[in-house]
């Protein structure tokens, strides 16, 4: 059967849709945030003050859309964060809103930017081997040999030859923390990707900005000008707010390994635009590493997952329609067009088709497929 063939959700699933969509724009966005953020930083911006400047922007813009919706009567279908989900939100804002932006931050002042751009392609390393080894998702041969592809062009990037760090300079260092610590925050975001996405951005930008605010100032930070101020504001609401949104919602399709290396993109973005922005050379270590992140982008891209799985019986809340992974009756009250939110459950299920990671295939591997 040809793929003309094939009936639309086949493709659909083929090509990992929504979730890779929704996780390459995200990438697109926070892909452009870094050279962006390495203009403001040419201001004469704090390192440490951008980045509470960055989630805070993110936050403010994103609690303008929640609570605007709800002014205008217009209110999220999606289903509100749970009590249980706030300690996992408070980790969520300490590694990623925090430890994250700061290291970043830190590296950029130290790092051309192109280099800083596609260093960031670590993010999407550390995000899936920490969901291989610490949640169990299923990771086969050709997303571990495009891991491998996207490492090996990180670490030829970031070779500067003889120095106090064994070869690597001292700003590589801090954003490949910046993406351990990024790659934690995402595996721990999984955890509440059900939830309301605006409303998990919204929380982790206010936290986060305001922490990393108050810690520059009490430091000795002084404020930007007002351009700078703006500047930052709409930066940290594009480039991490709206992309983080993004995200969320691409985790519930595709799992968290997958949406990493979806978003490994990003980095190749942001290159782009810092040679287009600072004049920075295209020399041939650039060339060659973004050409072995390529390569393991193209592996992680052409994947795909078949086999017979056993749904077992859960209980959650997530916008939905009621195709064959959501089969159940609605109590009075519910609501009744599609797609609607409501806490539902699903029985057990035994079958085979194409498919990822996402809010209803968590399952284990009892054999590589």
């Amino acid at each position: 059967m040809t793929l003309e063939d094939r009936p639309l959700a086949s493709i659909k699933s083929l090509l990992a849709w929504p979730g890779a969509p929704l996780a390459i724009t995200s990438a697109a966005l926070f892909g452009a945030s870094t050279p962006l953020a390495k203009a403001l930083l040419g201001g004469g911006v704090s390192p440490w003050l951008l980045a509470g400047l960055l989630y805070l922007g993110s936050g403010l813009g994103l609690a303008v859309l929640h609570y605007g919706r709800r002014l205008v009567r217009r209110p999220s279908s999606e289903a509100p964060l749970a009590r249980g989900d706030w300690g996992r939100m408070a980790l969520v804002v300490l590694s990623g809103g925090i430890a994250g932006p700061v290291l970043l931050m830190l590296g950029l002042s130290t790092t051309p930017a192109a280099s800083a751009a596609l260093l960031l392609n670590l993010e999407g390393l550390a995000t899936m081997v920490i969901a291989w080894l610490a949640f169990r998702e299923n990771v086969d041969r050709r997303l571990l040999l495009g891991a491998a592809a996207i490492l090996a062009g990180a670490l030829l990037l970031s070779w500067h030859g003889r120095s106090q760090f064994g070869g690597f300079g001292f700003g590589s260092v801090l954003i490949a923390g910046a993406c351990l610590a990024w790659g934690i925050d995402n595996n721990l975001t999984r955890g509440v990707s059900a939830s309301d996405p605006v409303q998990i951005a919204m929380v982790k930008g206010l936290a986060a900005g305001a922490v990393n605010l108050t810690l520059a100032i009490v430091g000795g930070a002084r404020f930007p000008t007002g351009l700078l101020l703006a500047g930052a504001g709409v930066v940290g609401f594009l480039g991490y707010g709206v992309s983080l949104v993004l995200f969320v919602l691409a985790l519930r399709f595709l799992g968290t390994a997958r949406t990493g290396a979806y978003f490994s993109t990003a980095p190749f973005i942001g290159a782009l635009l810092a040679v287009a922005m600072f004049g920075e050379p295209v020399t041939w270590r650039l060339i060659a590493a973004a050409l072995l992140m390529a390569g393991g982008l193209y592996l992680h891209l052409v994947e795909r997952h078949e086999h017979e799985h056993i749904h077992e019986p859960l209980e959650h809340e997530h916008p939905h329609v009621h195709d064959e992974h959501h089969q159940h009756t609605h109590a009075a009250g519910e609501p009744p067009a599609e797609p609607h939110t409501h806490r539902h459950t699903h029985t057990r299920l035994a079958h085979s088709h194409a498919h990822f990671p996402d809010l209803h295939h968590r399952h284990d591997h009892a054999h590589p497929p």
